[in-house]
């Protein structure tokens, strides 16, 4: 028996949480999908067939599929939990480079993959899909690439062109450009990769993409919330966070306050003393 949950799903990427609970020794059917994928075991182990090859997989080893592969698999000691990733083609070309196929199809997951691996699932709980999670998905990614794919890719390059490339996505962000309601659909406006954009900020900065948006948009909050915002569930909305708690979420992490609580410490005439005691 198959169980599929969604996690975080774009035109993109998608990333679901798959519960098989069967016990078989035999190999099923053959099938094909038409995707590139990763798929890592968070509990139990399997058996997959691909390519004449056979792996067994478990938590510290997770395999790469890809567009028109055949395979099968058998569960000879029960059931699995695996988190599924499926991405575009050309979402997978900016990390592999054209025509790069995975010349080995399992890939070793070691402490830091594992950590990828739960920091995104981590993000997919923030509820920011298009920034933070996009962000942790492209790094697992990457290393899932530099582990399977022969020779340099673009996912392994860098560019003397990242503060311009930096400058340009910050205006891009500054003017709320429609392009930058995701991490993909900017880098798509600037002509480079996710990946790329995503890596250039903390060499520029010291600072992720998705940290250097949160902290555009918490400028925002608190120029309203100065102004006297009356409604927290508008001001989520105006901003693009997913709701209200999700904002209070947000501002309470990196401000250590909550929206009302920073409204009361903005407002006009707010005395010093009562300035240290609103939390």
């Amino acid at each position: 028996m198959l169980s599929v949950r969604p996690v975080a799903t774009r035109p993109d990427f998608d990333i679901s949480a798959v519960a098989c609970r069967s016990d078989h020794t035999r190999w099923s059917p053959p099938e094909v999908r038409g995707d590139h994928r990763v798929v890592l075991v968070r509990r139990g182990r399997f058996r997959r067939q691909a390519a004449g090859a056979a792996a067994d997989l478990d938590p510290s080893l997770a395999y790469v599929g890809t567009p028109g592969e055949e395979e099968s698999f058998a569960h000879p000691t029960g059931g699995d939990h695996c988190t599924s990733i499926s991405v575009t083609p050309a979402l997978w070309r900016s990390l592999a480079g054209d025509g790069n196929g995975p010349s080995a199809g399992t890939v070793y997951v070691d402490p830091p993959l594992d950590l990828a691996h739960r920091r995104m699932l981590a993000a997919a709980r923030s509820g920011d899909v298009d920034y933070a999670v996009t962000e942790e998905l492209l790094a697992l990614l990457a290393t899932a690439v530099a582990r399977t794919v022969p020779g340099p890719t673009p996912a392994a390059g860098s560019s003397a062109r990242d503060r311009a490339l930096v400058t340009a996505a910050r205006e891009a962000i500054a003017d709320e450009h429609p392009a930058s309601v995701s991490l993909i659909s900017l880098a798509d406006l600037l002509g480079v990769s996710p990946y790329r954009l995503s890596r250039a900020f903390p060499r520029e900065l010291g600072v992720s993409v998705t940290h250097y948006r949160h902290r555009v948009r918490i400028g925002r909050a608190l120029d309203r919330l100065e102004a006297g915002e009356s409604s927290l569930s508008v001001l989520a909305a105006d901003l693009g966070y997913a709701d209200q708690a999700h904002l209070t979420r947000t501002l309470r992490r990196h401000l250590g306050h909550t929206p009302t609580a920073l409204r009361r410490l903005l407002a006009p005439g707010e005395r010093d003393e009562d300035r240290l005691t609103v939390g």
